[in-house]
């Protein structure tokens, strides 16, 4: 993903979070919505009109070239989500831009169980319990769970043979793999570009987590790399002796 690219989406996120429809937008910088549209979609948006639209919206340019970062748990809020998987459900589904009652909704949940949920979710300070079963996130989406934490003690192995459970020959579904001899340099040039692809990630997550839930799907994605030998080689060396 190109810096302009990033930026724009950067845009389209604090607008958004900002209640500034492209319409709003528009009498604000004397533009029309279809302009206003065709700029944020096709990438072409001048520094000037940047900055114009960054005072007419209240934006910072510093906000829109920080990076989206992800969150990452204590250990006693990770048990805590990684013992119940209810708990666990709903916390996932309010760091995507659910609300709570769509949450009860996903989950079959009645309202005494999704406000015993969110009180937990407060408890552990990860949500603000807000009237009328409304809630605010603590922590900033996307969630990164810790490398030898509980949440992946749990559930790692089940993710992996179930994300792994298919032919990936659907329209929407890619799964690409390559083998080669790489010097140390390109390794690590390799792994920068799968680091920034995931950063790319979260800022899409980011990006589409207020969407209406009818406008969007769970994605996965999973990024591997590591020096590798395929078994197989040893099994012929050993015959070839």
């Amino acid at each position: 993903m190109g810096e302009t690219n990033r930026i724009i989406l950067a845009l389209k996120r604090a607008l958004r979070a900002r209640g500034i429809t492209y319409a709003m937008l528009a009498r604000r910088i004397s533009l029309s919505e279809p302009s206003v549209k065709r700029i944020l979609s096709r990438g072409s948006l001048s520094l000037p009109r940047l900055e114009r639209i960054c005072e007419a919206s209240g934006i910072a340019m510093e906000e829109l070239v920080r990076p989206v970062t992800s969150s990452t748990l204590t250990a006693a809020q990770e048990s805590a989500l990684a013992a119940d998987p209810q708990l666990l459900g709903c916390f996932y589904l309010l760091t995507n831009g659910h609300t709570p009652r769509e949450v009860a909704n996903e989950l079959n949940a009645d309202e005494k169980l999704l406000r015993r949920w969110l009180v937990r979710l407060d408890n552990l300070n990860l949500v603000e319990l807000r009237a009328r079963l409304g809630a605010r996130l603590r922590v900033h989406a996307p969630i990164s769970w810790r490398q030898d934490g509980p949440i992946r003690a749990t559930y790692e192995k089940q993710v992996r043979e179930e994300f792994m459970r298919s032919s990936f020959l659907a329209e929407d579904e890619t799964l690409n793999f390559r083998s080669a001899e790489l010097s140390e340099a390109s390794r690590v040039v390799l792994q920068r570009k799968l680091a920034r692809l995931t950063a790319d990630f979260n800022e899409l997550a980011e990006l589409d987590r207020h969407l209406p839930s009818r406008d969007k799907r769970s994605v996965a994605l999973m990024l591997a790399c590591r020096p590798w030998v395929f078994s197989m080689f040893d099994g012929l060396k050993g015959r070839s002796r």
